[in-house]
């Protein structure tokens, strides 16, 4: 069963899960190992977002995990509610150096559909982003990925099943912070190009 959500946790004594300063509020320890800035600056930014509809979200502490299956698992929910967040590079021809970035969220039981990307981003070479680019555009570092662009080079398209069930969950740039958010709000706070790209 998918835990009910509001704008207090109960791992915080009733406290708001936003963050508001430099402390985490959320009420999860202190990880050992350093955070990297930017990785740190991306999840305040998150937070920061999702405080403008407290009631929506909620922050979900667990040991530092990556892959999408096993964080489900300590998450509690089903996978499928998982939002699978991927950079893809899509080029039109084999002379586009640069090319077009968009950040695919599908479920975490499916998989990217690299041709429906390509259909939507008019082009017929769409491949994975090498990891220093992904973590570049998306300020996450692998495995933390958010469902969100902050970056003005980085589109943002979202497979439409993901937006069925009622809240979605995902690793709030971080590998040992999760976010459980109503989809509702979450279509409102990241205005995602919503189409079918999962298979």
């Amino acid at each position: 069963m998918t835990p009910a959500l509001s704008s207090t946790s109960p791992d915080t004594g009733g406290r708001p899960t936003g963050i508001t300063d430099s402390s985490d509020s959320s009420g999860c320890s202190d990880p050992t190992a350093p955070i990297d800035p930017a990785e740190l600056s991306t999840y305040r930014r998150l937070l920061g977002l999702l405080a403008t509809n407290p009631a929506a979200y909620r922050t979900i502490c667990h040991e530092p995990e990556g892959n999408t299956a096993l964080a489900s698992e300590l998450r509690g929910h089903p996978l499928a509610q998982a939002a699978k967040s991927i950079v893809l590079r899509a080029k039109r021809t084999k002379q586009d150096g640069g090319g077009r970035y968009a950040l695919a969220v599908v479920p975490g039981d499916r998989r990217v559909d690299l041709d429906a990307v390509g259909h939507a981003l008019g082009s017929d070479r769409v491949g994975f982003a090498d990891r220093t680019t992904a973590e570049r555009l998306s300020g996450c570092t692998s495995g933390s990925i958010i469902p969100f662009s902050f970056h003005p080079d980085l589109e943002l398209l979202v497979d439409h099943d993901l937006l069925t069930h009622s809240h979605l969950y995902f690793n709030a740039a971080r590998l040992d912070r999760s976010i459980a958010l109503c989809t509702a709000a979450y279509r409102t706070l990241a205005h995602p190009h919503i189409l079918a790209i999962a298979a």
